[in-house]
């Protein structure tokens, strides 16, 4: 067997795996923080059960946000929404436009007529 060979053969093992479980566990706290600040989840495998865990936490977060919300009084600085978690095979979000004056102005129009203003 080669070392390529190996090499694959590991990188392809389930991240709950002895193997896996025991390279995360020979990590430096600094090569740890590395990895979780500069992870990749889209670019590994995801099992059915795994984008089925995702669904439930982007719901959950969604539903934490509406209820901070909708429990507050309106004044003050409003969270943001959350993103929704990276999966495999999906690029990360664009950036949204920002609605200018122009823009807004538009809608009005759009939704009162353009006689109005």
């Amino acid at each position: 067997m080669t070392a390529r060979r190996l090499r694959v053969l590991i990188e392809r093992l389930p991240a709950e795996s002895a193997t896996m479980t025991a390279l995360r566990n020979a990590m430096t706290a600094e090569e740890y923080e590395e990895q979780a600040q500069k992870g990749e989840p889209e670019k590994g495998r995801w099992s059915q059960a795994e984008q089925l865990l995702a669904g439930i936490s982007d719901a959950l977060r969604d539903l934490q946000y509406i209820t901070v919300i909708a429990s507050g009084d309106g004044k003050g600085k409003k969270p943001k929404r959350p993103q929704p978690m990276r999966r495999p095979g999906v690029g990360g979000a664009k950036p949204r436009e920002a609605l200018t004056d122009a823009h807004a102005d538009f809608l009005f129009k759009m939704i009162n007529g353009d006689g109005a203003a």
